[in-house]
């Protein structure tokens, strides 16, 4: 069968690798090189342990303070705000404790086979060298601190996320470079991480290339219909591209497409910066994530990422670089003696639902289309989990995991 993957991104490079395993053919469909838009930028975080949704219980309390400081760990600017409303609200909704407990539970199944999935793709490819299995550390100022996310950390233990408690000494042993900013900790020791997030994208994709697969850069504008099937896929250029099959992995750009099936997903972007410091001089051994700053710092091969803003702005608005900035600033507070005389600073998109889950199913009356889009800040963690996934879907076989809290329906259920 001939699959069309829509998105060069780290999903759709994973579904296509999973689709070539079980023997069909692919092409990619994309204006972008592949690992050049939201993979590209990502904390690069390989996380079993990232279960739980943007939106917490008490999250509501924190909205007017969001809306008045441009800078805050999330934001949302006023000009876009009619705009993302109503996903807000929604977005709210599902921050209640049930719904949480729900949606916990159905990333956690996502989310644990994550170095599984990714095996025997980075085997083929020969890209074992850029995963590392380091662990991740939560970081604080105090055990008492600590305790404002505890039901947070709980509800990870319940889903059999393992995590142990490392007090001050045993951290700054771990991390000698964490000294003096920080007083408790708590160790993910099946956590990885990426050492370049746009080289592994690079590098699936070229191995999918050396199996057969072709690439078009163009933008896919509509779909090209016989019956209850899509047997070819409309591009900007005026071209047809034949297909036996679809899969959506477009990101942030993917609801577009789906409207036009008659599909309505209420699709955002959170939209989100880094800073990456060429100039590191630290010797860090984990992914460090400084809870109170919400700041994901990951050492890479191309120097330290310090990642983890949120803006709602949309698709075309002008990035806000002073976001980067406030990065880099708590970068430089946590550790003082960082080098950062050579940085650089990015924005990109993550496709993200209200409730935090990604949508992975088959359109509704279209017998050869799937969806496998909207990870928000999951996509590098989900991305070959989900691939799996795809793969058994166009195949027919049985889900290995309960895909209906994924549904690209659940919206009008």
């Amino acid at each position: 069968m001939q699959v069309a993957v829509i998105g060069n991104g780290i999903v759709g490079v994973c579904s296509a690798a999973w689709l070539q395993r079980a023997g069909h053919q692919v092409t990619f469909i994309d204006p972008l090189p592949p690992g050049e838009a939201c993979s590209f930028g990502n904390a690069g975080s390989l996380s079993p342990s990232a279960c739980l949704p943007v939106g917490m219980p008490g999250m509501w309390k924190k909205v007017p303070r969001w809306l008045r400081d441009p800078l805050g760990p999330l934001t949302v600017r006023w000009s876009y705000l009619p705009t993302v409303l109503p996903w807000m609200l929604r977005f709210l909704h599902h921050s209640k404790p049930a719904e949480v407990v729900r949606i916990a539970t159905a990333l956690r199944e996502l989310l644990a086979p994550i170095f599984d999935c990714y095996e025997p793709l980075l085997e083929h490819a020969d890209l074992q060298h850029l995963v590392q299995r380091t662990g991740c550390l939560y970081v604080y100022s105090s055990s008492d601190v600590a305790r404002q996310w505890q039901w947070g950390m709980d509800l990870r233990r319940s889903l059999g996320v393992e995590l142990r408690d490392v007090g001050q000494e045993e951290l700054e042993t771990l991390e000698p470079d964490l000294k003096g900013r920080f007083r408790f900790g708590i160790l993910a020791p099946e956590n990885g991480s990426t050492l370049d997030p746009s080289e592994l994208v690079k590098g699936l994709h070229a191995q999918c290339e050396r199996d057969g697969a072709t690439s078009v850069r163009q933008r896919v504008t509509g779909f090209q219909r016989r019956g209850d099937r899509i047997d070819g896929l409309l591009l900007d250029n005026g071209e047809v591209q034949a297909c036996d099959a679809v899969v959506i992995a477009g990101g942030a750009w993917s609801a577009r497409l789906t409207r036009q099936l008659g599909l309505r997903i209420p699709l955002e972007t959170q939209r989100g910066y880094h800073v990456t410091v060429n100039s590191n001089n630290l010797a860090l051994r984990h992914t460090v994530m400084a809870v109170e700053h919400n700041l994901m710092v990951n050492p890479m091969a191309k120097g330290l990422r310090l990642a983890g803003s949120v803006e709602f702005a949309g698709l075309e608005a002008e990035p806000d670089y002073r976001r980067a900035d406030v990065l880099l600033h708590h970068g430089r507070e946590m550790f003082p003696h960082l080098d950062t005389s050579r940085h650089t600073r990015w924005m990109g998109h993550r496709p993200c639902l209200p409730d935090s889950l990604p949508v992975i199913g088959g359109v509704p009356g279209v017998a050869n289309a799937w969806c496998a889009f909207g990870h928000g800040h999951v996509g590098m963690c989900g991305g070959a989990s989900t691939g799996r996934e795809v793969a058994r879907m166009v195949d027919g076989q049985p889900a290995g995991l309960d895909l209906a809290p994924f549904s690209p329906t659940r919206w009008t259920a």
